[in-house]
């Protein structure tokens, strides 16, 4: 023994190693040589128990593996009594610290001991939980076999740890055979044991059948707790069977359990993400306003980001802002991720100026912007085409010493693309390299969409080479992003055979395209596995079935399933479309009983595919028998099912049945699209029914509000149908509220009226447009300056022709102001002919040169000419209006 070792073997005999070890936690090289000097001189000592969980802790805590392995051979150059003790100890600390393999060969040693018994139960438990933690399912399994090879027999915490990895695994069904098989004593389920199975049910998206597990805990002695009630309500809210979780709400009331903010946060969650956001809301206010007679629970931080996303999602800035005062005043404006949330949904509602502000608001509220707020900032003025002032905030980021992402040169890639400046792309990809931020595949696929977007493939091409020699390989994102494009520009043979072969070369079928993809072909980045996937087929589909080429589209499905791809609901209702746009109905209802065979239920979407369909055949009868299937199966009808219904019975003259459907979809809360209005008051107005026209009018109006488009349909059909004082009074309104003019068919109603020698009222609308400061076609004047002349007053006439050679002074170079409508609601009303400002021209000039006996035009011009000294008109607009005698 040297005396090093004896002096410190001398020091700690009177002192606990284990307590002097963990003192010198902090330098673990050091500790680890005043534990190896010690095993040296005194390995029994050393080699305790007790030492060993400390120093085994301590250096795989500092990922000091050599240590750990020599720490593994003394521990068997000195067996001991203790031996299996300290090798429990050794394996437990390898597993905590993620030492996997070694922590499985320590427990192969200890089994190994001889006259040894099997390792002790705990320590299964403890390797199974470290195996969990760190995301190891399959070591749990192998371990849980190792367990039974043993002969031992398991307890309840280490069946659940093993339904917890299964569960993990997706092995759902072997998990409930391990509860199943549980024993009703000894290792009976406890209330763990049937959460685990059930959140593992819920997380897969199946509640309904987690709620049988539920409901089978009371025959095995299982009462379910507040956890577990949560998991299901969570669940049912994910799925949108919102009146499931509002059942399991009041079960947790009749079962003693009260409802906590976890409860109230997966409902609002829930509504919040199917758009539902006031009724999430009106949740929200009860329990911030409850004095504890409903014995709500108080909202908390998270329940106001959850409020303040879903308005911000469903674009209520006003309300979103309204919440966050609210949230400043009651003290829950105090997270970053409050101040991130709000930054998006300015940034998503196109409040970019704001946004920017937000910013800066931060940082004097004490909060640093990350790398997240700057990237929301940057990735929305690229979308808006502002790449400068990106590029300047970058630089900003840059001065807080943030340096840019991937996230934020992907964001600028994006934006310097859709541009068409790939010269700035080119320098954004050479930044990344200076800085070491390197392009994935996700960047190259970014330059890939935008640049085949706009059919510059050798471009493309270019730089895709560049990212390839930095060691970026096409992936199945990048092929099906070039087979879209294919498609797109209806180039389906290049499509089919670069899908072909890509089953046998990967992406190397993309060297079909040309040299400047030839290049891109590199086996070192997994070339060869980059097959065709559900998305490529559904792609490639979808452009057969466009192009009608349906029987090749049913080759390429065939071709999927034979290569073990199974079709999901979207490529079932390409199938659909292409066969009902063709006119193969009874095509297009095999494939849909062929998809209900294969497990894959019709959705709304689907039956409205059918019901388009139909409405071209005038299949009227076959409608009424799929509606009354629809609702056998629970499909609900949604906006785009009634406007296909609509169209249809308007178009098979059966507008009394289409009428009832708008009142149908008004009652059930469902807003209707602005098409179905306009079919059904055409409809109406055609067949002469005009007070049911105005009705239908009236719902519009309750749906979409006060909006012009509504007016001018309306008005325009009422005038073609030759109720002109009507479509004259609704005109008035319009012009009353200030509407722009551009969906009117104002000039055919002034014809109208003077024809009808209502002069009198078509001079009070054109008096009421010029005094609004309209400015329409000058040609309208017209027909009221003619009726003028022929009366005898022409005094009234020369007057209107002076104002209609001032409008036609700037008619050539300004348009109608119009007033744009907002897209949202499916609000979005076909433009006017009458709001093109080439058309008006065209009327103007047309009216100009007219035969019609009289020479009432040409007369006039030239008295206004004589007479005005053509002081108000621009001598080179009179030479444009060919006014030579």
């Amino acid at each position: 023994m040297s005396a090093t070792s004896a002096a410190v073997a001398a020091f700690v005999t009177n002192f606990d190693l284990a307590v002097l070890l963990r003192r010198n936690a902090h330098d673990p090289y050091l500790a680890w040589r005043l534990f190896k000097e010690l095993a040296s001189s005194s390995p029994c000592y050393a080699l305790s128990a007790s030492a060993v969980s400390v120093i085994s802790g301590i250096v795989a805590r500092a990922r000091m593996l050599p240590e750990l392995e020599h720490l593994h051979r003394l521990l068997f150059l000195h067996p001991s009594p203790s031996t299996s003790a300290s090798l429990t100890a050794l394996a437990r600390s390898c597993a905590a610290f993620g030492f996997h393999d070694l922590a499985l060969s320590h427990l192969r040693s200890l089994r190994s001991l001889p006259a040894s018994p099997p390792p002790p139960p705990l320590l299964y438990n403890s390797l199974l939980r470290s195996f969990l933690r760190s995301n190891r399912p399959d070591l749990v399994q192998i371990l849980y076999r190792d367990l039974l090879l043993l002969g031992a027999s398991p307890d309840v915490q280490t069946l659940n740890i093993l339904m917890r990895a299964l569960c993990d695994c997706g092995l759902l069904m072997d998990a409930l055979r391990v509860l199943e098989k549980m024993p009703k004593k000894g290792s009976q389920p406890n209330e763990f044991s049937f959460g685990i199975l059930i959140h593992g049910y819920c997380r897969a998206g199946l509640s309904d059948q987690a709620l049988e597990l539920l409901e089978g805990m009371g025959p095995r002695g299982c009462t379910p707790n507040l956890v577990i009630f949560n998991t299901l309500i969570a669940g049912f809210c994910r799925e949108g069977k919102i009146h499931k979780a509002e059942y399991l709400v009041e079960r947790m009331r009749e079962n003693g359990l009260l409802p906590n903010v976890v409860t109230f946060n997966a409902r609002i969650s829930a509504l919040c993400k199917s758009g539902k956001v006031l009724d999430a809301y009106r949740i929200f206010r009860d329990m911030k306003e409850d004095n504890g007679d409903l014995c709500l629970p108080r909202p908390n931080q998270i329940t106001y980001n959850l409020v303040l996303g879903g308005f911000c999602k469903e674009g209520l800035v006003e309300e979103a802002r309204a919440l966050v005062d609210e949230m400043r005043r009651d003290g829950y404006f105090l997270m970053l991720e409050s101040y991130n949330i709000w930054l998006s949904g300015l940034v998503r509602n196109g409040r970019l100026l704001e946004a920017r502000n937000l910013i800066e608001q931060m940082r004097k509220d004490g909060f640093k912007p990350n790398i997240y707020s700057y990237n929301i900032l940057i990735h929305g003025l690229c979308k808006q085409g502002m790449v400068s002032a990106a590029r300047f905030m970058m630089g900003l980021m840059k001065n807080s010493g943030i340096l840019p992402d991937v996230s934020t040169y992907s964001s600028l890639l994006h934006g310097y693309c859709s541009k068409g400046m790939v010269k700035a792309a080119n320098r954004i990809l050479h930044e990344m390299a200076t800085n070491e931020c390197f392009p994935n595949s996700f960047t190259c696929n970014i330059l890939l969409q935008s640049l085949w977007k706009e059919g510059r493939t050798w471009e493309a091409g270019v730089l895709l080479q560049k990212m390839n020699e930095k060691g970026y390989g096409l992936d199945v994102v990048s092929c099906n992003i070039v087979v879209y494009g294919l498609c797109q520009s209806g180039k389906l043979d290049k499509a089919v055979e670069i899908v072909s072969g890509m089953w046998l070369h990967g992406s190397a079928a993309l060297g079909e395209l040309g040299n400047a993809f030839l290049s891109l072909v590199d086996d070192r980045n997994g070339s060869s596995k980059c097959y065709p996937d559900l998305i490529t087929y559904s792609i490639l589909i979808n452009g057969l079935c466009k192009a009608g080429r349906l029987i090749e589209a049913k080759k390429k499905l065939l071709e999927m399933l034979g290569k073990g791809i199974a079709p999901d609901a979207v490529i079932y209702e390409t199938f659909l479309h292409g066969f009902c746009k063709h006119g193969k109905i009874s095509s297009a209802f095999k494939v849909l009983r062929d998809m209900e065979k294969k497990g894959c239920q019709p959705s709304t979407g689907t039956y409205n595919l059918l019901i388009w369909g139909l409405g071209r055949k005038n299949q009227l009868s076959a409608i009424y028998n799929l509606i009354g299937e629809m609702r056998e199966k629970g499909v609900a009808l949604d906006s785009v099912s009634y406007n296909n219904l609509i169209q249809a019975f308007c178009e098979g003259g059966m507008i009394d049945r289409a009428a009832s459907l708008l009142d149908e979809m008004v009652k059930s809360g469902i807003l209707p699209k602005f098409d179905s209005i306009r079919m059904l008051i055409k409809a109406f107005c055609n067949a002469g029914d005009f007070e049911v026209a105005q009705g239908v009018f009236r719902t519009g109006l309750a749906s979409f509000g006060e909006k012009e488009a509504l007016y001018g349909l309306l008005c325009n059909e009422l005038c073609i149908n030759g109720k002109v004082l009507d479509a004259k009074e609704l005109f008035q309104a319009a012009l009353d509220r200030g509407f722009a003019i551009g969906n009117f068919s104002y000039k055919c109603l002034i014809e109208e009226l003077c024809k009808g020698d209502r002069v009198d009222d078509a001079y009070s609308l054109l008096i009421a447009m010029v005094n609004r400061g309209s400015l329409f076609d000058p040609a309208t004047f017209m027909p009221v300056i003619d009726a003028f002349v022929k009366g005898g007053n022409k005094r009234e006439a020369d007057k209107l022709s002076e104002t209609m050679m001032e409008m036609a002074a700037h008619f050539d170079d300004e348009s109608c102001r119009t007033v744009s409508l907002p897209e949202s609601n499916n609000f979005q009303p076909k433009t006017s002919s009458h709001s093109q400002k080439d058309s008006k021209i065209d009327d103007w000039r047309t009216l100009l040169h007219r035969d019609d006996g009289s020479g009432i035009v040409l007369k006039v011009l030239k008295r206004v000419q004589k007479g005005w000294g053509q002081g108000s008109i621009p001598t080179s607009q009179l030479c444009n209006l060919d006014l030579d005698d």
